[in-house]
């Protein structure tokens, strides 16, 4: 697997690379804003491990442009700051996870391994699926004119099943999406939550969207297909 790194400090960089090298990453490392973005779009990597203190572009900027440019390759930002709203902005720029300085390396070679699980997912700006519309960006649900209140396990499921559509989504592919790496998958889980999630979405509005495909898992399918 490869990782890039986009780290200002010297020291830093370093030792995030020889830790992660020593993991079995191959790692490329870039020491600016503008070096992280050429590095992201120009090449294909299974996580980059994002400081949001870079010179030139700022961690925020090229998470956007990234997912802009449909790179979806799953971020984790790092930072000194720690209040909710760099978090929130971090999150709503595209990254997927969010890492306070100073960290234990260990905590964070177990985030990269639970983000290189999962299987990048498109996210433009709106999902729609029939009247189904689903925004990643303020985490809102709605079919028709009516918003669906959905817990972020639902949410997660929801916009996995949508990334997917017609394509059937396994049951390991949608714990390894919604569940953290520590799941042992033993428990009917997967199926209480879509059925969670057709008591929402499909039942009030006379819908049958999520189809059961028998021993595979679940698929999307448009109404009246």
């Amino acid at each position: 697997m490869r990782i890039l790194v986009a780290e200002d400090q010297p020291k830093m960089a370093s030792l995030l690379k020889r830790g992660l090298e020593s993991d079995g990453y191959a790692v490329d490392v870039a020491a600016d804003g503008e070096e992280a973005l050429w590095y992201g779009t120009e090449w294909e990597y299974d996580a980059i491990i994002l400081d949001v203190g870079l010179p030139y572009r700022d961690g925020f900027d090229v998470a956007r442009l990234l997912r802009e440019r449909e790179r979806w390759a799953p971020v984790l930002m790092l930072t000194v700051r720690d209040s909710l709203d760099d978090r929130v902005e971090g999150l709503d720029a595209g990254a997927d996870d969010y890492l306070t300085k100073p960290f234990e390396f260990e905590e964070l070679l177990a985030r990269v391994r639970a983000l290189t699980r999962r299987r990048p997912i498109p996210r433009p700006t709106v999902m729609e699926w029939d009247d189904l519309r689903l925004d990643p960006a303020t985490k809102t649900v709605t079919r028709g004119s009516g918003e669906i209140d959905l817990s972020p396990k639902e949410f997660a499921l929801l916009e996995l099943l949508m990334a997917n559509g017609e394509v059937v989504t396994s049951r390991t592919e949608i714990i390894d999406h919604v569940w953290d790496f520590a799941y042992d998958g033993t428990s009917n889980v997967v199926d209480v939550y879509v059925r969670y999630l057709r008591n929402k979405i499909d039942r009030p509005f006379s819908r049958d969207t999520i189809e059961t495909v028998r021993g595979q898992g679940y698929r999307l399918r448009h109404q009246g297909a």
